[in-house]
């Protein structure tokens, strides 16, 4: 995606725009999500990919693009925090519904979309075929985020080696 291509996105933003404006989708950016992103850059990225398939396939962007955008939406760090009652996988999609419920309306689709966008991980598959764009995306993207850091990483093991 280009740098901020989906700010110039009307479409999308008129979709996503207000959400962009609260605070408690701003306060992602405070997060990192797979080493060299922030959260908010990571939903920001899942949220108009997917919007972008959505549209080409002729679904329901706009859940896409609410659904993408509000999937993470939960504010600690996956790395440290434990859960008792099932792993982050399973437990961050429910988190995030609640935060998102608190913040706007959501329809059947965008609940769905986000508790399930972490299937495979978790075992129910999403009921609508936007559940899953956003959950390959979100697959891709991570791989994309994460293999940086392993390039990264290797880079230093090369020139340690020279």
């Amino acid at each position: 995606m280009k740098e901020n291509e989906w700010r110039n996105d009307c479409e999308y933003m008129s979709y996503v725009g207000n959400l962009l404006l609260k605070p408690e989708v701003q306060k992602l950016s405070e997060y990192q999500q797979h080493h060299y992103e922030s959260r908010l850059d990571h939903v920001i990225n899942v949220s108009y990919t997917s919007y972008k398939i959505a549209k080409k396939l002729h679904l329901d962007a706009r859940a896409v693009a609410r659904a993408g955008l509000l999937h993470d939406l939960f504010y600690y760090d996956w790395r440290d925090t434990k859960f008792d009652l099932g792993t982050h996988a399973w437990i961050h999609p429910r988190v995030a519904v609640r935060n998102a419920e608190k913040i706007t309306t959501l329809s059947p689709k965008e609940k769905d979309i986000i508790i399930k966008h972490m299937w495979g991980a978790t075992i129910v598959p999403p009921k609508y075929p936007e559940g899953y764009i956003v959950t390959v995306v979100d697959k891709i993207s991570a791989v994309e985020e994460y293999s940086h850091h392993l390039l990264d990483r290797a880079e230093k093991v090369m020139h340690v080696h020279e």
